[in-house]
């Protein structure tokens, strides 16, 4: 069964987080909502998050110093933010969101269809993520007992390398399609970049999992990127 990518809400008002709700539902995907800047801090603490949509304007902790906290923290610092603010205060206040670490701006009323795309796009990386980091656990471990098995285990590390290379190439794949997909969308320079680094990583997987092939040499110095 996959697992569901969990997507943050935080927003003081009640009837704010229920509209976002009712739009992202169709992701199919965890919500979880936060009432208040100290609130998404506390489950940031325990839980991954795909994405957050974060309200600027809240009472006490405002999204601009909730973000800046987010960022300072090693968990957290990679988790892209989306600001959304009822109040338009020109190209300084959208330059503040964006130095404060956003990946996107996006001002009230906002088109449902494009926030859900949006969101869509960073669920989907963040799962393609969490696939490559379960690839690279198995890897490390076939490494690890690579080095310590000896001839009679031929057979089992090959059928495991097999498997290893068949579930790699799936999720090159899809990839593949996801960054396709960002070129023909125009999607912001983030998502893009993102991507890429994606990409990277997996190159890195690849090749690290080509050095165990028989006949490829030594092995043991040989270490997954990630």
């Amino acid at each position: 069964m996959v697992q569901k990518a969990k997507i943050l809400l935080v927003d003081d008002r009640p009837e704010n987080l229920l509209a976002l709700e009712a739009i992202l539902s169709a992701l199919d995907q965890t919500l979880v909502r936060a009432s208040s800047g100290e609130e998404a801090l506390k489950a940031l603490l325990t839980d991954d998050f795909a994405v957050i949509l974060l309200d600027v304007q809240m009472p006490g902790m405002d999204g601009f110093e909730t973000a800046a906290h987010i960022k300072r923290r090693e968990r957290t610092r990679d988790i892209p933010i989306i600001f959304l603010t009822a109040i338009n205060h020109g190209p300084h206040h959208t330059f503040r969101g964006y130095a404060a670490g956003a990946v996107d701006y996006i001002s009230k009323p906002f088109d449902p269809w494009v926030l859900r795309a949006k969101v869509s796009v960073f669920v989907d990386l963040y799962m393609k993520n969490c696939q490559l980091k379960e690839q690279a656990a198995l890897l490390r471990l076939q490494l690890e007992g690579g080095a310590r098995g000896g001839a009679g285990e031929g057979k089992e590390s090959a059928g495991l390398l097999a498997e290893l290379s068949a579930r790699l190439a799936a999720v090159e794949e899809q990839a593949e399609a996801l960054s396709k997909q960002l070129d023909d969308e125009s999607a912001d320079a983030a998502a893009v970049a993102t991507a890429a680094h994606l990409e990277r990583k997996l190159t890195g997987l690849r090749r690290a999992l080509d050095a165990l092939e028989p006949g490829a040499g030594n092995t043991s110095s040989v270490t997954p990127q990630g």
